[in-house]
């Protein structure tokens, strides 16, 4: 097994389990359809979430170019994953008996939702650099202009409890992150 082949192990096991959680809540949507009330936006997120999580998979094959790694930067892309992973879990909790549906509990924890998004994308910066300087440096002003995009819209939707502020930037991040993600889905694997 080549390093970047077991050191990828962990980060790939993580980012299955935030998918998983993902599909399971997917899944008891569709065999309890009345149990709790879905919120449209709430799915847009669920949709955005995984179609990140499958683009960070595929993004960090990129990491192979690494030719010696440090603990420290293991345990930095470990978190990463983790913090995905967090964002998943917190689409579908465990128990929603203290929420009237999924918009009561996504407006509720949005401050939390759109602070680890926000946090993701500082978190990839450091990710990005870690690929090297002529990766980082590949990517030109659209990569900071993504990232002060959802930033941005991170800090919106943290303010606020408006359902169509919530609507537009759903849309608009979700879109977005298609588009950013084709735009270079060629360059990588």
């Amino acid at each position: 097994m080549e390093l970047f082949e077991y050191i990828s192990v962990l980060t790939s096991i993580i980012v299955g389990l935030g998918m998983a959680h993902l599909l399971r809540g997917l899944a008891g949507l569709v065999q309890h359809p009345g149990r709790e009330k879905t919120y449209w936006v709430h799915l847009v997120w669920v949709g955005y979430m995984f179609f990140n999580m499958v683009f960070f998979w595929w993004w960090e094959f990129a990491l192979a170019e690494i030719e010696v790694w440090l603990f420290q930067d293991y345990l930095f892309i470990v978190f990463y994953a983790v913090v995905l992973y967090l964002m998943s879990a917190m689409l579908f909790p465990g128990d929603l008996r203290d929420y009237d549906g999924f918009e009561d509990y996504f407006l509720s924890r949005r401050r939390w939702f759109f602070g680890l998004l926000a946090m993701t994308f500082f978190i990839d910066l450091y990710d990005t650099w870690l690929k090297g300087r002529d990766h980082f440096e590949s990517l030109g002003t659209d990569y900071f202009v993504m990232s002060v995009f959802y930033l941005t819209v991170s800090a919106v939707a943290i303010a606020s409890k408006r359902q169509v502020v919530h609507a537009v930037i759903a849309v608009l991040a979700f879109c977005y992150q298609v588009a950013w993600s084709f735009m270079f889905w060629g360059q990588q694997g």
